[in-house]
């Protein structure tokens, strides 16, 4: 019997599932997925990916045996496992999800095509994000994300499969070398993306306006999506649909919950701005974006520094607690995320690869595209963005101004007087013999006023370059969003103008 064969990557899911609805258009069909052992070699990679992927893949097998099929679950790399079933059983056509992955998954799909080439298989790939393949212009990209977001949500109508499954449930044994797979890290599945999507979107959100810079409040406050989508448990086009939809049916006085998903849908936009500028240069994963700015950094790097970091020993203890918030659970919000980059790339002076390696296999919701586009934002190495430099003792005292944060992540903090809370190496030699775990508690690595000076002159020396400012254009024309803003009437100007504003972020 002549079959389609779906191949699942980052896309664990069955509802709006494209290839899947189309192949299974045509007959039945053969759904597979590939551990791909070279995959999991790769500096990104961690236990916790491994494990969130092997629950969101058992509650798609569930799913997919009440409809009478199943997921095989292939070990090897793709070209071979494909070679292997289509010598045992040839198929009509292979059907995926476009992929905006890292220089792996980049190098292997083109592996992959090279093999349907050969055996005359035709390849049919389908947009899983507001990403465009192959764009020339970045003025049609947001055009292009509202009509993705805006097709129907696609159903299966009905499903056959090639043969029936075998009785054996879904067995996946991780690598044995993969580590670090946090406690208290969020479960992979559609089931539980369906269930965060539904308690956001009718009582959390009300908390995101306001509520998703503090690291006490982000966890309620922000929407937990971001790993379901990343794996594609849930479908950006669903989550667009459905916010959009609860902000139709929300009544005028629900003020302040109109506002938490007016601005969540703005992030949404935001996710896949980013992944297409990997998409578009899929280099920025290794090298600068600009390339004015090679070398900056790579002939100091401080591997001391590195370690300190990784081991929550910084010193400045909002930085060591939100690293062991990340390692103890798999996730921190944005913005105490842009403060960890903002310390290494600047009183640390730390290259942002190693640094961008090493918080990859720490993020659960680990996305390329969002991942190395950010890393060199917050690092200055894209020449077009402002200089973002978060100073971790004013981020204590912004977002956890009673110590309520690192008291709970830094056990040495919790005997720490009120008065020395954000800066406790200052205590006077009487008031830290009290501190009952003063022993355990690190000092600064450096100085840190000095040190960010210092990182930041260097930084806008290397600005005012000629090359630089001469390169500058070519990365604002290839990746800087186009946002439409109105400018207020003038004596000049009786009626609003639109006019094109180019910027990093969206």
């Amino acid at each position: 019997m002549r079959y389609s064969l779906v191949w699942f990557k980052r896309d664990l899911r069955w509802e709006d599932h494209e290839p899947l609805v189309q192949a299974a258009r045509l007959g039945p069909v053969r759904c597979i997925y590939v551990i791909e052992p070279e995959l999991w070699l790769q500096p990104d990679a961690a236990l916790q990916h491994f494990e969130f992927v092997r629950e969101s893949l058992q509650d798609l097998d569930d799913h997919l045996r009440i409809l009478g099929g199943c997921v095989e679950i292939h070990t090897g790399e793709v070209p071979e496992v494909l070679s292997k079933i289509w010598h045992e059983a040839p198929f009509t056509g292979l059907y995926a999800h476009e992929e905006t992955g890292n220089a792996f998954t980049y190098a292997r799909d083109l592996r992959v095509a090279a093999w349907c080439k050969t055996h005359h298989i035709p390849w049919h790939e389908f947009a899983q994000f507001g990403v465009v393949r192959g764009l020339k212009n970045r003025n049609v990209w947001q055009a292009a994300w509202e009509k993705h977001m805006a097709l129907p949500v696609q159903h299966l109508v009905s499903l056959t499969f090639w043969k029936p499954p075998s009785v054996a449930p879904l067995a996946m044994a991780a690598p044995s070398h993969l580590q670090h797979n946090p406690r208290y890290r969020q479960r992979g599945g559609r089931t539980l993306a369906l269930a965060t999507l539904h308690s956001f979107l009718n009582a959390r959100s009300m908390g995101y306006r306001g509520g998703i810079s503090s690291p006490l409040s982000a966890p309620d406050a922000c929407s937990r999506l971001s790993a379901y989508l990343a794996y594609g448990c849930i479908s950006m086009r669903e989550v667009v649909q459905r916010t959009r939809s609860h902000l139709e049916s929300l009544p005028p006085q629900a003020s302040r919950h109109r506002a938490g998903l007016s601005a969540f849908v703005s992030r949404l936009y935001w996710h896949c701005h980013f992944i297409q500028k990997l998409e578009s240069e899929p280099a920025i994963e290794w090298r600068n974006m600009h390339p004015g700015y090679d070398g900056l950094r790579e002939q100091d790097v401080d591997l001391a520094y590195l370690e300190a970091l990784k081991e929550a020993r910084t010193g400045w203890p909002m930085v060591d607690a939100c690293v062991t918030m990340l390692r103890e659970t798999g996730w921190l919000n944005f913005r105490m995320r842009a403060m960890l980059v903002s310390v290494a790339a600047y009183p640390l002076w730390l290259h942002w690869r190693p640094v961008g390696e090493w918080l990859a296999t720490q993020f659960l919701d680990y996305e390329p595209g969002i991942h190395w586009s950010q890393l060199q934002m917050q690092s200055g190495t894209t020449g077009i963005n402002t200089t973002r430099v978060y100073n971790p003792i004013k981020q204590a005292q912004d977002h956890d101004p009673h110590g309520v944060f690192v008291r709970r992540w830094l056990p040495y903090m919790r005997q720490v007087p009120d008065t020395w809370l954000f800066e406790p190496w200052l205590m006077p030699g009487h008031e830290l013999s009290h501190a009952a775990a003063s022993a355990d508690m690190p000092q600064p690595l450096l100085d840190l006023a000095t040190a960010t000076r210092t990182a930041k002159q260097r930084l806008h020396e290397r600005r005012q370059h000629t090359d630089v400012k001469a390169g500058k254009q070519a990365v604002v024309e290839k990746h800087a969003s186009r946002k439409l803003i109105r400018k207020r009437p003038s004596s000049a100007m009786k009626q609003a103008e639109a006019t094109p504003q180019l910027g990093f972020d969206f």
